[in-house]
């Protein structure tokens, strides 16, 4: 469940809609600011447009849960801070009840993401960084995951290349803080099939490994050296789909450090998510409100 707001059109009329205070038109809509006690719980106090939460307003869930920003037409639009009931907390932009835009997530284990949102998703391009270890990902995304170039940062080192669906893929490099970097690129290797039932046809289980390339004195690339670099690992992405990193090569110093990355923590791709939810819709009887937000 998401925080997306389904209210519909209010009217202060059958079912009890809880309590108003504030300003109206001539129509007798709630028009202006105001403050309103929703039947389960929840309340509103900001400014209202026609009936309709409209302009910055700050909605409190009963659980705990709270979202300070823009609305436009009863929807987060605009820029705003959603704080859910688990402590995780978003601040950037809203377009229409979802994460759109820039905007920075920080999620309960300290960790953070910065960056583009599209439909509620990492989307485009962002910075995630890991507190227990300090690492990050700077780079692009795509619907959630690492797509794209993009860099996975550690502490004495980095892997410059790109990725393709959170896992390093195609031509790329590892640079070392003491002054070197070596080339490479991660290839696919075909596992054994998984066994699926009589009816299904066994699929190859793709992975991907490291191949060492030369090693050099790290240099300064221009800007059109790096730009031919990212069309090229475009370009690779497209030919490839579905591979998974298998850290390890005997031939490679790459390969002697132990990889600081792991993926990133289950709880956190749950978060924006579950957290959300536990910002729960109000009753089904009191649907008919505009006012209730469902989160």
């Amino acid at each position: 469940m998401s925080d997306v707001g389904s209210e519909e059109g209010e009217e202060e009329q059958g079912p009890y809609l809880g309590e108003y205070e504030g300003e109206r038109n001539e129509r007798d809509e709630r028009h202006g600011q105001g403050k309103a006690t929703l039947p389960n719980g929840d309340t509103y106090e900001g400014h209202y447009e026609n009936g309709k939460r409209h302009g910055n307003g700050v909605y409190r869930f009963k659980n705990g849960a709270r979202y300070i920003g823009e609305y436009s037409k009863n929807k987060k639009h605009g820029q705003g801070t959603f704080i859910y009931p688990d402590g995780s907390k978003y601040e950037g932009s809203w377009v229409e009840d979802q994460r759109c835009g820039f905007g920075k997530y920080y999620y309960v284990n300290g960790d953070t993401y910065e960056g583009e949102w599209q439909n509620h998703e990492r989307h485009g391009r962002g910075t995630y960084t890991y507190a227990a270890t300090g690492s990050k990902y700077i780079g692009m995304w795509n619907e959630g995951k690492w797509q794209g170039h993009g860099e996975l940062i550690h502490a004495n080192h980095k892997y410059v290349g790109t990725f393709n669906q959170n896992h390093m893929q195609g031509k790329g490099r590892y640079v070392f803080d003491i002054g070197c970097e070596q080339h490479g690129e991660y290839v696919p290797i075909e596992q054994d099939k998984e066994e699926k039932d009589d009816e299904e046809e066994p699929q190859a289980n793709i992975l991907t490994k490291w191949k060492a390339g030369p090693v050099t004195a790290i240099r300064i690339r221009t800007e059109l050296e790096e730009e031919e670099e990212r069309a090229a690992e475009r370009m690779a992405i497209a030919d490839a789909a579905g591979l998974q990193w298998v850290p390890g090569s005997e031939e490679t110093p790459a390969d002697e450090i132990e990889p600081e990355f792991t993926e990133e923590p289950e709880e956190n791709k749950k978060a924006e998510g579950e957290a959300e939810g536990e910002a729960e819709a109000e009753p089904e009887a009191d649907a008919v409100s505009n006012d209730a937000e469902e989160s």
